[in-house]
């Protein structure tokens, strides 16, 4: 690949990112264009800014996406109910098809031909910023220092930085204990400390969420309604999106609900550890499984739940923008026209559970269920010819068994 003139960098303002800043401009003699995001990671984003500045950036993007983060991409997955391997509610993998689509985006608006990224060539996360890249702009060029420097220790890091005078926090002097993403749907931490799956995670690893042994002895409960299959409101205020999130953050977060200790099979091959929390969207999930429960037909329902494994697995492998997650995404949205109503969770100590539903739209119908009269809504005797019906290929076989054939 020709050297790039023009890069637009995917900035945190950290040190990693700072020297890739760097070693772009001095290195690939690259004009550089950072672009922070402010997806709910809780920090200060203006000291990046400055950062750039002093570093040279030729123009500086900083974006608040928390709204557009939730509503056109949270909120599409979890009317999936999304999970990758049974447990993982890809907080990171769904973040990183709206950074790649800015990018793109920016390097269009400054004229540049190649977007870069801080994520390692052992990861996930360089393929689902390539992948997305490459779907929106077919002739963009990527640029990925960690596959290609020789910067492969922190000591190595610090060195360089020194030599170009990036200023270095103390504390990042030493090997940081573990590494974290976030953003507003979860955090994720791994390595270091972390990479022992046989050792608990340190309690000092979780940051969203108390111990829930000293979460509050007294349940709580919350209200959570749905329009069409998203979140509109929390006990009865409605809220927009990203405020929604934040707020179910808080109340999860206080009964040390969302932890997630993990094994997972990345992408690349390899199996890695993480440590995640989740607390508002694991109300969402257990919150839009009760609406649906009483609003989805079966059928409908089962056939979402066998797609389920494929959605999440796309997600996570970065395929946001291919065609395939599309089309699941049409038969999922054509499930939640009457995914409406409100959940009723019960929270305490670590654990959501769904403890009431109602909805106008609900399939439920007490008069057929119930154990006293039913006043004729339904005829018990019709369900022997429906056994008989479907008992019949299973007596051929057992009377061929029987034959010995």
């Amino acid at each position: 690949m020709d050297a790039p003139k023009k890069v637009v960098l995917a900035y945190s303002g950290g040190l990693d990112t700072s020297i890739i800043l760097k070693w772009l401009q001095a290195e690939l003699g690259c004009q550089v264009v950072t672009f922070t995001a402010d997806l709910g990671q809780g920090e200060e984003l203006e000291p990046a800014r400055a950062k750039a500045r002093m570093l040279g950036a030729q123009a500086i993007h900083i974006e608040d996406l928390r709204e557009e983060f939730v509503r056109d991409y949270v909120y599409p997955m979890f009317r999936a109910n999304a999970l990758y391997e049974g447990h993982y509610l890809l907080g990171t993998a769904i973040a990183r098809p709206l950074i790649a689509k800015r990018l793109v985006e920016i390097a269009a608006a400054e004229g540049a031909d190649a977007i870069a990224h801080g994520a390692t060539g052992k990861g996930n996360d360089q393929v689902r910023f390539e992948l997305s890249a490459y779907a929106l702009n077919p002739d963009i060029k990527v640029v990925a220092p960690w596959r290609t420097w020789d910067l492969s220790s922190r000591t190595k890091l610090i060195e360089y930085a020194e030599a170009h005078q990036i200023p270095v926090a103390r504390d990042k002097r030493g090997e940081a204990p573990f590494s974290v993403d976030a953003n507003l749907l979860h955090t994720s931490s791994e390595g270091k400390v972390l990479e022992d799956p046989a050792v608990e995670a340190p309690d000092y690893v979780y940051q969203r969420t108390v111990d829930p042994e000293a979460a509050p002895d007294t349940p709580e409960y919350v209200e959570i309604g749905f329009a069409a299959g998203d979140p509109v409101s929390v006990n009865g205020e409605a809220l927009s999106p990203a405020a929604l999130l934040t707020r179910l953050n808080e109340i999860g977060g206080r009964h040390g609900i969302g932890r997630l200790d993990l094994v997972e099979g990345r992408f690349v091959g390899m199996k890695s550890r993480g440590i995640y929390e989740t607390p508002g969207g694991t109300l969402l999930l257990e919150a839009h499984r009760g609406i649906e429960q009483i609003t989805l037909d079966r059928g409908a329902a089962h056939l979402k739940d066998e797609l389920m494994p494929r959605y999440a697995e796309l997600i996570y492998n970065g395929f946001w923008f291919s065609p395939e997650r599309e089309m699941l995404q049409a038969a999922i949205d054509a499930s939640q026209t009457h995914v409406t109503g409100t959940s009723r969770l019960k929270l305490y100590k670590g654990r959501a559970a769904c403890v009431g539903r109602q909805s106008d739209h609900s399939l439920y119908s007490e008069e057929h269920v119930t154990f006293e009269d039913d006043a004729g809504a339904y005829d018990q005797a019709d369900a022997q010819g429906f056994i008989q019906l479907n008992a019949l290929r299973l007596r051929l076989l057992a009377r061929r068994r029987r034959a010995g054939l």
